[in-house]
């Protein structure tokens, strides 16, 4: 049965160990990435890709180089979460392809063409500078994707404890178009879950009257 959102926000926790005897079926995992192929990016660009790892040669292969954590080789899916680069890129054709995609007169689409290029002037100016702004967004994406799969009763663990070059070199990416942002397994807790810890309402939620 599914879970209501308020349950799902209470159910998902960064699970450390899966079981490694259950897998997710093929329905649900599209579920939890269509989650993230639908979410909010800045200028609508969806600069970014998602690698599904179920081979599991290929996940111990990655396993030493994110920390060595269990949570690599014992989740069922292995979601590689990448942030795009080149085609963020005014001269790459694809920011035109992507406002083409609304209809609007041709005066409205070459202003936002143009808005698009000068307010991002400073960011697409070095491929350093693009990264940091699309691996921001790609965490929208992994956000709702874990929402999703908490939904279906399904765990998962965002993993920023690795070693980027060294995944991205086992996964033969061309740093010229995606750059490794996150490491998201998901798959089912082998152990209870632990009390869920937050700070009070009251200490993060300021209303400005």
């Amino acid at each position: 049965m599914e879970k209501t959102f308020e349950e799902a926000l209470a159910f998902r926790h960064a699970c450390k160990v899966f079981d490694e005897n259950k897998k997710i079926d093929e329905q649900d995992i599209h579920y939890i990435l269509e989650a993230g192929r639908k979410s909010p990016s800045s200028f609508g660009m969806e600069a970014w890709k998602f690698l599904v790892i179920t081979n599991e040669d290929l996940k111990a292969k990655l396993r030493p180089a994110c920390w060595d954590q269990v949570q690599i080789t014992s989740c069922s899916h292995l979601v590689i979460v990448l942030a795009g680069i080149k085609g963020v890129k005014p001269d790459s054709g694809i920011p035109a392809k992507r406002f083409a995609r609304r209809e609007m007169p041709q005066e409205k689409y070459e202003f936002y063409l143009n808005l698009y290029a000068t307010h991002l002037k400073d960011t697409l100016s070095s491929d350093e500078n693009i990264y940091s702004w699309t691996a921001r967004q790609t965490f929208l994406a992994a956000a709702n994707m874990m929402s999703a799969a908490a939904i279906k009763g399904i765990d998962s663990c965002p993993i920023e404890g690795f070693e980027k070059e060294k995944v991205e070199e086992i996964l033969g990416i061309d740093k010229t178009e995606f750059r490794l942002s996150l490491v998201l397994p998901f798959g089912y807790r082998l152990n209870p879950q632990p009390t869920q810890l937050r700070v009070p309402f009251d200490e993060v939620v300021e209303f400005i009257r």
